[in-house]
């Protein structure tokens, strides 16, 4: 019996029309990246464990696709590791090799071994898949891409202004109006874990309150207790919670909790830069908010934190995010390399633009025009043409069989083409071809030049 196909979970197959569609998003990004001087890299699907282990926290790294070492893998494991099935004493002994889990940490590799070719600040682009052992769920999934820009080599906080620049300038040129940039800075998340006295405790609090859109307030606060930050420290908290109605209400309000801690006063101020700037630069579109729950759960953040939310209405978590990582070239022996980067969620930005009906009609367009089989002959007389309007880069095709007139109209039909030549004995006889508009069923004889002219 045949075996019945299927997919792992969490992958997908993507149609013609679907694939069309991505593109022009990568498209769009490629773009705004290249505008804004982003120079494109790309670096292998598969890394050294060791390159990836230990970088995106404990949750982070149980999310990571390892890779069974080739031939047989279990020749170096230890038997009482087998006895015991110690499956994490067994995964170094039997897996050398994991699949990237984001491109920051390959970046930041990358960086490292190609430092004396860099010309730094280096600014790069990068649109590849990553992979990620996380439960599916609507618009998360298993392999999807990411698309980054990335500067290293610069701790200047222009930076963190330009890269919220090119979110306003990337969804507005997608037509994606009024997203929201979410800003924080893990200073603050510091110094406010060192005020309720969890500053032994950060990761904890950051991995918990990043988790508050998904959780809510409650449950957020219940996996501090069980993480062992004392209910006095967690009701310090209060203020992370309020609704404030603008940005310098948060950042008064921030003033007064972290007004004992050097580190926060430090975070504030490089917020107040950010946010003074933006104003003195306006955006097309973008809404900036101070977000002081912000935390994205990832170890190597040390400054600015950012996460784009869809417009208001659209329910599908973010769909852009990044922040600053001092300390990230520094574990693969490169220090003092500041670099901060954004990255763009192809996936989920591709459900905003379908859900708010905004691909361009002419997006899933391929072919322009089809040639309509009646023979050898007709179809010889039919190609000379299609050459020629390839030529032209007008995308034509012939239809290959001489099948009925139904048929082939069907075809062009179900694909979305908008005309079809009709070339027969008369129109090779008289050099001319028939063309049909199927939007209005309207036909005329036309000369390959005037073919050329209608379809260009």
């Amino acid at each position: 019996m045949a075996q019945k196909p299927s997919l792992p979970k969490g992958t997908r197959d993507f149609s013609p029309e679907v694939v069309a569609k991505r593109t022009y998003i990568i498209n769009t990004l490629r773009k705004s990246f290249e505008t804004f001087g982003f120079q494109p890299i790309e670096t292998p699907s598969f890394e050294n464990s060791e390159t990836l282990m230990g970088k995106y926290g404990e949750e982070g790294d149980r999310l990571i696709f390892k890779i069974l070492n080739s031939g047989d893998f279990l020749a170096k494991a230890d038997q009482s590791h087998l006895d015991q099935r110690d499956s994490a004493k067994l995964t170094g002994q039997i897996s050398e090799k994991a699949l990237r889990y984001d491109l920051t940490v390959p970046f930041a590799r990358y960086v490292v071994q190609h430092q004396n070719e860099l010309n730094f600040p280096f600014k790069r682009y990068q649109i590849q898949p990553v992979w990620r052992a996380d439960r599916p769920q609507k618009g998360r999934f298993r392999e999807f891409y990411q698309c980054d820009a990335d500067v290293v080599g610069s701790k200047s906080l222009w930076q963190e202004v330009e890269l919220i620049q090119l979110y306003d300038r990337a969804f507005d040129a997608l037509g994606l109006k009024e997203v929201t940039v979410h800003l924080n800075n893990r200073k603050i998340l510091s110094g406010i874990a060192e005020v309720i006295g969890a500053a032994d405790q950060l990761i904890d609090f950051t991995v918990a309150l990043d988790k508050l859109d998904k959780i809510g307030r409650e449950k957020v606060e219940e996996e501090m207790r069980q993480k062992g930050i004392s209910p006095l420290a967690i009701e310090r908290l209060a203020p992370l919670f309020e609704t404030y109605s603008s940005n310098a209400e948060q950042l008064a309000a921030l003033e007064a909790l972290l007004e004992t801690s050097e580190v926060g006063l430090l975070g504030l101020s490089e917020l107040r830069f950010v946010i003074k700037a933006l104003e003195a630069l306006p955006l097309n579109s973008a809404l900036v908010k101070i977000n002081l729950t912000l935390a994205r759960g990832l170890n190597y953040y040390t400054g600015a934190i950012f996460e784009v939310s869809a417009p208001e209405g659209i329910n599908l978590g973010s769909i852009g995010g990044g922040g600053r990582y001092d300390d990230l070239t520094g574990i693969f022996g490169l220090k003092d390399m500041s670099g901060i980067g954004i990255s763009f969620g192809l996936d989920r930005i591709y459900m905003v633009l379908e859900e708010l009906n905004l691909f361009p009609d002419h997006v899933a367009a391929s072919t322009q025009v089809l040639f309509i089989n009646f023979g050898d002959n007709e179809a010889l007389y039919a190609t000379q043409a299609v050459s020629q309007l390839r030529d032209k880069g007008i995308a034509a095709e012939l239809y290959p069989d001489p099948a009925k007139m139904g048929k082939q109209m069907t075809y062009a039909d179900k694909r979305g083409i908008p005309y079809v030549v009709l070339a027969g004995t008369d129109e090779i006889n008289n050099q001319r071809y028939t063309l049909k508009n199927l939007s209005d069923g309207q036909q005329k004889s036309v000369t390959l030049q005037e073919l050329v002219d209608i379809l260009s």
